[in-house]
């Protein structure tokens, strides 16, 4: 996910004018990151509020009875894979290990630390320290940033927001993984202080991490989950972990609260707090953006959103619309695809985009890299060849209503000048 333009130049701006519906917000917060607040400023209904010394705050989204993304693992259920995902998950276990200094509190905010020391203590929990590691883990530092779990600028790294999600139960369990991990003290030699990324920390004073609090919500959705007893009540929100999270839709057969139509039902409002609908494909269920939503969040927050949840920028829609060109609407000029699909097995040739792109090599290469992270595009292998990019698992979060505008934006987008995109734009008049 990457983060929008802000006051705190990391996290979207709060509305200046009265509170926006909560689903809206939430819109935001999933496509944006979390949702800075002014001095004094509540945070929306299922969000919880995470509070700086100089009363500002961020705003950050609460799941329902205290579950997390892990429930997917009990169901045997994939989630979202994310890119290198073992040299990710150590990258931040070396950052925690730096930025968490006094284990008798709370982890987030934590102190920060210097990208210096956080690659040493990488080294030392890994035992490696060549160039090609080096470059994972300045990789998964990018992409713990742009997912806000870690915030790293100017040669530092905090705590990200996210870390503040961390159930306190599992507390416990990250303090004694921290005693068991090496210092950067137990690192013969040093590495280089590296410019990891561009953006600047949110510039809360130096103090800040001394007032900092985290305000939870009591309950999230007791309205609507209080009538059930506690098996149905946690087979709702497995159902809802299953379809925000799960990387490919969920077949019903595994949950039951996509089955019975009054648990569904339950499940539906849930999401519909949220600006979430249920998708329905034969018998697998996935969610995705309600499009009226989409276009509020849209308009409030900043950049694009895609129905995926990515706030995107000029330079990554230019790429991914090249991509759909490449691997799904050629293919489907050519009765390879059917009409209504959106995966492809066909990948966009990097050596293609290239060639029709007047992006320099940089900028295409981040824009492929942060549609990635986002899930939009995936990149394959297109045997002996160098392969390419096709569309992401986020594709399968369309509604039918986002499939058919899709549908006609890459007609104009491939044909602009064909009878078929005449007869899309006369359409919208």
């Amino acid at each position: 996910m990457t983060t929008g333009e802000a006051d705190t130049e990391t996290y979207p701006r709060p509305p200046e004018t009265g509170p926006e519906p909560s689903a809206t917000a939430h819109v935001r917060a999933r496509s944006g990151g979390p949702l800075a607040l002014r001095a004094g400023q509540a945070a929306p209904a299922g969000m919880a509020r995470l509070g700086r010394g100089d009363g500002t705050g961020l705003a950050l989204p609460v799941w329902p009875d205290g579950a997390t993304p892990s429930l997917l693992e009990e169901y045997q259920v994939a989630p979202v894979p994310v890119e290198r995902s073992g040299e990710t998950r150590r990258v931040l276990a070396a950052a925690l290990r730096c930025c968490w200094s006094d284990l008798t509190a709370d982890p987030w905010p934590g102190t920060p630390a210097s990208v210096d020391d956080v690659l040493s203590t990488y080294r030392a929990l890994i035992g490696r320290g060549d160039d090609l590691m080096r470059n994972w883990a300045i990789g998964a530092l990018r992409r713990l940033h742009d997912s806000a779990w870690l915030e790293v600028a100017d040669g530092f790294v905090r705590l990200g927001p996210r870390c503040a999600s961390w159930p306190p139960a599992s507390h416990a369990q990250l303090r004694e993984l921290m005693r068991r991990l090496p210092t950067a003290e137990e690192t013969p030699g040093g590495t280089e202080v590296l410019p990891v990324v561009d953006d600047r920390l949110d510039g809360a004073p130096e103090n800040a991490e001394a007032g900092a609090s985290v305000t939870i919500p009591d309950e999230v959705d007791t309205d609507l989950l209080g009538p059930f007893d506690e098996r149905r009540r946690a087979e709702i929100v497995a159902a809802f972990m299953a379809v925000e999270h799960a990387a490919e839709p969920v077949h019903e057969a595994r949950f039951s609260a996509l089955r019975d139509p009054v648990l569904r039902r339950t499940l539906t409002e849930m999401l519909e707090r949220r600006g979430r609908v249920l998708i329905h494909d034969r018998e697998s269920w996935i969610s995705g953006y309600a499009a009226e939503t989409l276009a509020t969040g849209t308009a409030s927050g900043t950049g694009t959103v895609s129905q995926a949840g990515s706030v995107l920028d000029e330079a990554e829609r230019a790429v991914l619309v090249l991509v759909l060109i490449h691997s799904v609407a050629i293919p489907r000029a050519d009765g390879l695809l059917p009409t209504d699909s959106w995966l492809s097995p066909f990948p966009a040739q990097i050596d293609e985009l290239r060639r029709h792109t007047k992006l320099p090599i940089g900028e295409l290469e981040a824009a492929l890299r942060t549609l990635r992270h986002a899930g939009l595009v995936t990149q394959v292998k297109a045997g002996e060849e160098a392969g390419g990019y096709v569309p992401g698992p986020q594709f399968h979060r369309l509604t039918s209503q986002a499939r058919r505008r899709l549908q006609e934006e890459l007609i104009l987008a491939a044909g602009p000048h064909t009878p078929l995109a005449a007869a899309v734009r006369a359409n919208r008049r």
